[in-house]
């Protein structure tokens, strides 16, 4: 590396547009809309195969069973409460 004006300008320019670049990654990972975006993504992921489109029944399955079982849980308190 040279301690020649025009040399640290450049490295100072090319780390500022680094910089920027950085910046403007953070700011579009943090948006809301983004961040939406990946939690559906996430969640059409755990349901559906992204290879074949198809519906993993099998995890559909185990989240109706918790759901029933709430349900029936809270259901059952009720009774026992009331």
């Amino acid at each position: 590396m040279s301690n020649q004006p025009a040399d640290i300008e450049r490295e100072i320019e090319e780390t500022r547009e680094r910089l920027a670049g950085t910046i403007d990654q953070l700011l579009y990972r943090s948006h809301p809309k983004t961040i939406v975006g990946r939690e559906i993504a996430q969640v059409k992921a755990h349901y559906v195969d992204p290879t074949t489109g198809e519906p993993r029944t099998d995890n559909i399955l185990k989240t109706v069973g918790g759901v029933v079982g709430v349900i029936a849980l809270v259901v059952v308190v009720r009774k026992i409460a009331g």
